[in-house]
């Protein structure tokens, strides 16, 4: 991945604006038909102001001869303006073909694009970003910090007892932990954060701008979270570690010393919920 994926609104840009142009063929042919009607209204007023003076003269001839050759001018510029139609008319059906067309295939090509896009740049299973696309947007914020002055704060997460939970209750069961967890950590952060599945256990969270208070707001919102299967109910248990980005420093180091504060909170122990009652999977009451 070598360039920030576009937004939804980037790429829907070319599609919108072709169904624009079909708006404006509509608003075209609309004007088409009005003017045509208008057109042949006064086409009939005309004739008929003709019609009439040469009915109540008294030198028929002349009259006569003067009506036949208005009429036929009027009769030859109603197959002009109807021939003038009909070419305008298939011009703009043939344009609005194409354009039918070329939307469809846009279509087609957006949704190859988007299952390709899924494919390579997200998590199969969690539906969060996957560890070649958290890389890639680490190095970005890491120029970003750079470029701008601004602060950026890495947090790294490893679930509790996943490994447990597969051997007592069998994947499906940690498949839908992963999930769980997952949908909450995506709920808990901000549009301009991202979420990371590094791989089993492991995520990672990249928080530009962040303060530590709004770390620990982050943190708060994705504890508790607990879930039936089978007749057990699963409380999802979680270890935590963070740190800034200093200037100067590698992806690599940053990721370093995110990872040491993950595992001193693994060593310490430390929980912000109770420990449970029994072990990882309780009955359901």
């Amino acid at each position: 991945m070598n360039e920030t994926p576009l937004s939804p609104e980037e790429k829907n840009a070319e599609p919108r604006a072709i169904r624009e142009r079909l708006r404006r063929l509509d608003r075209r042919q609309w004007w088409l038909w009005s003017s045509t009607v208008l057109v042949l209204i006064l086409l009939t007023i005309a004739i008929a102001s003709f019609a009439f003076p040469a009915m109540l003269a008294k030198d028929e001839g002349t009259y006569s001869f003067y009506l036949s050759q208005s009429v036929r001018a009027l009769v030859g510029m109603v197959l002009l303006f109807s021939v003038y139609l009909v070419y305008q008319q298939t011009m703009i059906m043939r344009v609005r073909n194409q354009m039918a067309d070329q939307i469809e295939a846009l279509t087609k090509v957006e949704s190859l694009t988007n299952e390709v896009y899924k494919l390579a740049a997200l998590d199969q299973l969690t539906g969060l970003y996957n560890r070649r696309s958290g890389e890639q947007r680490l190095s970005e914020e890491i120029s970003r910090a750079l470029r701008h002055s601004r602060p950026l704060t890495v947090l790294l997460i490893d679930i509790d007892g996943l490994k447990q939970i597969n051997d007592e209750l069998g994947h499906p069961a940690g498949d839908l932990m992963l999930k769980k967890f997952s949908e909450r950590l995506q709920r808990a952060i901000r549009g301009s954060d991202l979420a990371v599945r590094l791989g089993g256990d492991e995520f990672m969270v990249l928080l530009p701008e962040c303060r530590a208070d709004e770390v620990r707001h982050v943190l708060s919102r994705v504890d508790g979270i607990e879930f039936e299967y089978e007749g057990s109910r699963i409380a999802c248990r979680f270890s935590r570690g963070w740190t800034d980005y200093k200037a100067g420093e590698t992806s690599a180091e940053l990721l370093k010393r995110a990872d040491e504060a993950l595992y001193a909170n693994k060593r310490a122990g430390k929980r912000e919920r109770k420990a449970p009652l029994s072990p990882v999977a309780q009955p359901m009451s």
